[in-house]
């Protein structure tokens, strides 16, 4: 959304974007949301045996903990994020951290899988409110010039959440359970509610009269082939990554689950660091380096899997091109959809959250059918099919600025 001055007339208290900076206290909270967010969607991957063990159920089935949390993003994203339009933004932002501290209590307390994976289901919709909202939030806080680079900020949380907060999680669930890590996850999210109400400022919604519907916006140029790279790039990357503890006990890493995800982290908060700082010149070219150099981590990933060496560098370049992911698309479907880039945004959510829920399903399938050496393989082929839009996306989806 670029009606920035028009919002801001609209409301009483109005919030005077300033000139040529950015509002790192707005945009820090946005990112402790997507931090919050992410590592209640990513933490059973860390977890997943011991929430087996605790659960009595198999691997297989703890992983739906993760299916269970993308279809709730997956339904809602869409008639929610259009249904609250028009509410103001802050009170929406505040409703949504409630709900994860209320469904990740219910999901530390409980001893019913039945219960926990309601729960799980209901905090993933929450999440799909979140996201549907969060890119349009840091866009109007922002000065027209670094639009590109307030994602790349509001959006960190998603590589902290990975380089830190899944490790450390993983590794206090060692020691002390997985049931106060969420525990955790509950407290980080009243801290946030109080920095929300404390720091963030509040826009009004869209008017009734801008608001575009939904077939305009799916149908809008350039939207279309987004979704599918988002689609084919996040399949391609839960297929392994709920799995990845399985993957490395038959790598023989099974004890290295913490390590290879922090290495995993951290190579993908390099990757969201190069891309706040080049995307606003050359997003096409960011976009087929990071879809090939995924591909080729897979590849990697296939070939080596008896060789630990092999796996964590593949993994560092797994991170590398995949950190900066969600800013890339995000970005690219805002500037396509214009007017309708917070509905673009729902759908770009629930195709997220499909391809989360489609991986950990396909992962599944492949662990019980054949095993998990065929993850990458798989991978590789998804990646490619993406690869292939992305590059012929070159007037619509994803056009090169001028520079490129």
């Amino acid at each position: 959304m670029d009606n920035n001055v028009d919002l801001t007339q609209q409301n009483e208290e109005s919030y005077t974007i300033p000139s040529e900076r950015l509002p790192w206290a707005g945009l820090i909270a946005l990112a402790m949301a997507g931090f919050i967010c992410i590592l209640t969607e990513t933490i059973p991957a860390g977890l997943l045996i011991p929430i087996s063990e605790g659960l009595g159920v198999s691997e297989s089935l703890a992983g739906q903990l993760v299916t269970a949390y993308a279809l709730g993003s997956l339904i809602a994203a869409i008639p929610i994020t259009t249904a609250t339009q028009g509410w103001h933004r802050k009170p929406l932002l505040l409703l949504c951290i409630t709900g994860f501290l209320v469904f990740n209590t219910i999901t530390a307390l409980s001893s019913s899988l039945t219960l926990t994976i309601i729960a799980r289901f209901f905090a993933g919709v929450t999440a799909g409110v979140l996201w549907g909202m969060t890119a349009g939030y840091a866009r109007l806080m922002a000065p027209e010039s670094l639009k590109g680079r307030a994602m790349a900020v509001a959006m960190i949380g998603t590589p902290l959440a990975l380089a830190f907060g899944v490790p450390v999680g993983t590794f206090l669930g060692s020691l002390v359970g997985w049931r106060t890590v969420f525990g955790i996850m509950s407290l980080l999210a009243a801290l946030l509610i109080l920095w929300i109400i404390w720091k963030l400022p509040d826009f009004p919604g869209q008017t009734s009269e801008k608001r575009m519907t939904l077939l305009k916006v799916f149908i809008t140029p350039g939207v279309r082939p987004i979704l599918f790279v988002v689609l084919a790039w996040i399949l391609s990357h839960n297929i392994l990554y709920t799995y990845i503890a399985p993957y490395l006990s038959e790598a023989g890493l099974a004890q290295r689950v913490d390590l290879v995800l922090l290495v995993f982290g951290i190579t993908s908060l390099v990757g969201i660091w190069i891309i706040g700082v080049f995307i606003e010149r050359i997003l096409r070219t960011l976009v087929l380096i990071s879809l090939a150099g995924f591909g080729l981590a897979s590849l990697s990933l296939g070939i080596g899997i008896s060789q630990p060496t092999i796996i964590y560098i593949a993994v560092a370049l797994w991170g590398l091109t995949f950190g900066g992911a969600a800013t890339l698309t995000q970005t690219a479907i805002a500037d396509n959809a214009k007017k309708g880039a917070d509905i673009a945004q729902s759908m770009l959510v629930t195709v997220w959250n499909l391809a989360i829920g489609g991986g950990s399903a396909i992962g599944a399938i492949l662990m019980e059918s054949f095993d998990v050496s065929t993850f990458p393989w798989v991978m590789f082929i998804l990646i490619l099919l993406g690869f292939l839009v992305a590059f012929r996306a070159n007037v619509f989806g994803f056009p090169p600025k001028n520079n490129e």
